[in-house]
C-alpha cells in the first residue's frame, strides 16, 4: 500500500470526514462507494474528493468506485491512527471532561490516560475513569504512562508557563486547546486548536442566510 505521497494541511483536515461518509458505508454493507457519493454528502467537488484519496494509495475502480474495507484500512495507515497514542490531558476542567468523554477519540487511536491540575482539590479523583494528578508530578509520572502527547487546557494566562514545564518533563508535541500561540524549543510540535473558528465560521453563514432570506 503506498502511502508516501506528501499532503497538504487542507487534505489532511478533510480525511476525517471522509472516513466517516466511507465508514457509514460499510455499516450499510455496501463494498464500493464513489467519490461523487462522498463529495455530495460533504458538498464538495468529485474531483477534490478524488485527489485528496490519491494519497491512500487506493484507486478507485471504473463505474464502481473505491473499495470500501481497503480505504478505511488505508486512511487509518495515512493518519496513524491504527496505532496507540498515549497521551496527558493538561488542565483537568469541563473542557478537559469533555474531551476524555469524546468516545471517538480511542476509535481513532488516541487515549487519554491521565489528567494533571494545579488544583489540588481535583488531584486523586477520576475523570470518567482517568486519573487526575498534580502537575508537578507530572515529570515523574510520565515514563510509567507511556506518553509524550499532552493535550493543554490550561488557562491562557498560564498556558505558555505550564507548556515549559511540561516540555521539560518530556512532552514533545502538544495539542494546543488554548489561545496562545506557544513558543517552544526547536524539535517540539504544537497543533494549535482554535474552538473559536469554526463558531465563526458558522455565525457569517447564519448572517448570509438571514440577509438572503429576509424580503
Amino acid at each position: 500500500m503506498r502511502t508516501t505521497k506528501l499532503a497538504s494541511l487542507p487534505t489532511i483536515r478533510r480525511l476525517p470526514s471522509y472516513l466517516h461518509v466511507i465508514e457509514n458505508a460499510h455499516r450499510e454493507g455496501l463494498e464500493f462507494i464513489s467519490g461523487t457519493v462522498i463529495a455530495n454528502e460533504l458538498d464538495l467537488e468529485p474531483i477534490q474528493v478524488r485527489k485528496d484519496l490519491a494519497i491512500t494509495g487506493i484507486a478507485g475502480k471504473p463505474r464502481l468506485g473505491f473499495p470500501v474495507a481497503d480505504l478505511i484500512q488505508a486512511i487509518y495507515s495515512f493518519l496513524h491512527w491504527n496505532q496507540d497514542h498515549r497521551a496527558v490531558i493538561i488542565g483537568a476542567g469541563n473542557l478537559a471532561t469533555a474531551l476524555i468523554g469524546y468516545s471517538e477519540f480511542p476509535r481513532r487511536g488516541l487515549n487519554l490516560v491521565a489528567a494533571f491540575d494545579v488544583d489540588r482539590e481535583k488531584v486523586g479523583r477520576t475523570i470518567n475513569g482517568t486519573p487526575v494528578y498534580a502537575l508537578d508530578e507530572i515529570a515523574k509520572r510520565l515514563p510509567s504512562l507511556d506518553s509524550s502527547l499532552a493535550v493543554l487546557t490550561v488557562p491562557s494566562s498560564s498556558a505558555q508557563d505550564v507548556a515549559e514545564q511540561i516540555i521539560d518533563a518530556g512532552i514533545t508535541a502538544i495539542w494546543n486547546f488554548t489561545n496562545v500561540k506557544l513558543k517552544v524549543p526547536p524539535g517540539i510540535i504544537v497543533q494549535k486548536e482554535d474552538l473559536s473558528s469554526g463558531y465563526a465560521v458558522l455565525s457569517v453563514k447564519i448572517r448570509r442566510l438571514h440577509s438572503t432570506s429576509t424580503p
